[in-house]
């Protein structure tokens, strides 16, 4: 008699963890595994059946960033309280590890553009929303007494800068004591409004600029139309109103993963651009369909800058950021000077220096001397100079102030994953640091938010008009998949509606 011989599971198990079915909502259990040097999250519903999803495509990459969690901070106040357990009581709820760094306010829902890829929804739509200056106020408030001194409120929408109140608002949360306010822009109310940058700058604004490549192609598979010559003029505003713009490029691997290097040296080379910031794209709200198990992740767009971009970057001059959990989001600093760029790493110990980025959205000033050796004068190792100001380590915001010799070299490139309904790891969105304001008072971290249903509750409560279940646009979910009247994707196969009185948010089985 043969005995039968065992076989090795062709995986490594390594977590289970929580999540929610990409169609229902449904709170489910999830585990994270590596196969082929890949990391996947695996979930089942008993509903809607199995999902996989790649979150990492490198997996040494993801080992080596755990190393980078570090305890988070608590905020002074929360909203909610613990009662289903994450992710239904967003927020921010007493179980949540880390307080705010950065806040974002959706001031309208409309736009003046319909974009293909829109994790907001937004367009031109007839059942929309615009905030008025009570609502503002009050979710300002809110982010001031979970703080106390809130380092970064980002304005988006839609599209914010067609607000008719965006300036006043901008000015308000300055006056509230917010120390950076930040436009999410796509651009074109600078490159049309002469006078636009200059109140923008009054204020010390910075700019968060869509810039997704340099190729026609790239924004009409992306935007739906050739921006090319917006994003130019959008820039020379800012540069003559001496504001400082970070671009923001949604990456996707059949539109413009070839550009990464491109986009670089254009910000190499502007004069008003201080980071770049490089978003695989965020497979919640619009978007083009996408296979789960390719998706882009952080070590993949790692990977592609330095194969396009060789005598420049190595894999080492990029590290996790520690503030929010270290899968989430990578950063690395240069210094420029001229034809020379010098990535940091290679004349810094990073780890040395976690402590002082661990919490922060903004440098504090007393750690300045403690960091004066992170630099170089001439981007030639050991000629350091002192830092009046560090750039953002954490959330790709730089300081409008920091106009000293050492910042017009110092320039930052961040790569932001945000999860969505297939890859929502509740181990990851416990220390969010990215949380989305919202009129009840709520602060809601920002992957919740566009993956678990409280995007469509709070547009609904806003708007009055029923918003049904969004679900991604992902290839194995065409069969079920119709189009809303916002162009993102529904259920329609049976089993997948929803009663209205479950709240069109997650729910636990």
């Amino acid at each position: 008699m043969v005995t039968p011989a065992r076989i090795d599971r062709d995986e490594v198990f390594l977590e289970v963890t929580k999540s929610i079915c990409p169609v229902c909502k449904s709170v489910i259990d999830a585990e994270v595994n590596v196969r082929d040097d890949k990391v996947y999250l695996r979930k089942r519903c008993r509903d809607h059946g199995p999902f996989e999803a790649l979150v990492y495509g490198d997996a040494q990459m993801y080992m080596d960033s755990l190393r980078f969690n570090k305890p988070g901070t608590l905020p002074l106040e929360t909203q909610t309280e613990a009662v289903d357990g994450c992710p239904l009581d967003c927020g921010l709820c007493p179980e949540h590890k880390q307080h705010a760094c950065v806040a974002l306010i959706e001031v309208n829902s409309n736009c003046n553009l319909d974009c293909p890829v829109c994790f907001a929804d937004s367009g031109h739509q007839p059942d929309g929303f615009s905030l008025d200056a009570g609502q503002v106020e009050t979710m300002i408030d809110t982010f001031v007494r979970a703080e106390g001194e809130p380092e970064v409120l980002m304005f988006s929408g839609g599209e914010p800068s067609i607000h008719p109140e965006i300036v006043e608002f901008i000015a308000m949360a300055k006056r509230k004591g917010v120390r950076q306010a930040v436009l999410n822009t796509n651009g074109i109310r600078l490159a049309r409004d002469a006078g636009f940058a200059e109140q923008l700058a009054e204020h010390g604004t910075g700019i968060y600029l869509q810039f997704d490549g340099l190729r026609p192609e790239t924004h009409l598979a992306l935007r739906g139309v050739d921006l090319r010559e917006t994003k130019v003029r959008a820039l020379a505003a800012c540069e003559a109103a001496g504001l400082t713009a970070s671009l923001v490029a949604a990456v996707d691997r059949d539109s413009n993963l070839a550009e990464l290097g491109d986009i670089l040296r254009f910000g190499f080379e502007h004069p008003a651009v201080r980071s770049v910031v490089f978003q695989p794209i965020t497979n919640a709200g619009r978007h083009i369909s996408f296979d789960p198990l390719t998706r882009l992740t952080n070590s993949d767009v790692v990977h592609t800058i330095v194969e396009q971009m060789p005598e420049t970057f190595r894999v080492s001059d990029f590290f996790p950021v520690p503030c929010c959990f270290p899968t989430c989001r990578s950063v690395t600093y240069l210094l420029i000077d001229g034809d020379d760029v010098v990535p940091v790493p290679r004349v810094l110990n990073v780890d040395e220096h976690l402590d002082y980025i661990t919490n922060r959205a903004l440098p504090d000033p007393a750690i300045k001397e403690a960091l004066e050796r992170l630099w170089s004068a001439s981007a030639v190792p050991g000629t350091t100079v002192t830092a009046e100001q560090l750039e953002c380590a954490t959330c790709a915001i730089d300081l409008p102030a920091a106009a000293t010799a050492l910042a017009e070299k110092a320039f930052m490139i961040v790569i932001q994953d945000f999860q969505d309904p297939y890859t929502l790891n509740v181990k990851q969105l416990m220390k969010c640091c990215v949380e989305q304001l919202t009129p009840d008072g709520r602060m809601i971290p920002f992957c919740a938010y566009n993956s678990v249903g409280y995007r469509e509750e709070v547009r609904e409560q806003l708007t009055g008009v029923p918003v049904p279940p969004i679900v991604p646009n992902a290839i194995p979910l065409q069969p079920i998949l119709a189009t809303s009247d916002h162009g993102s994707r529904v259920a329609v196969a049976p089993g997948a509606e929803r009663s209205r009185d479950q709240r069109n948010i997650g729910r636990r089985r």
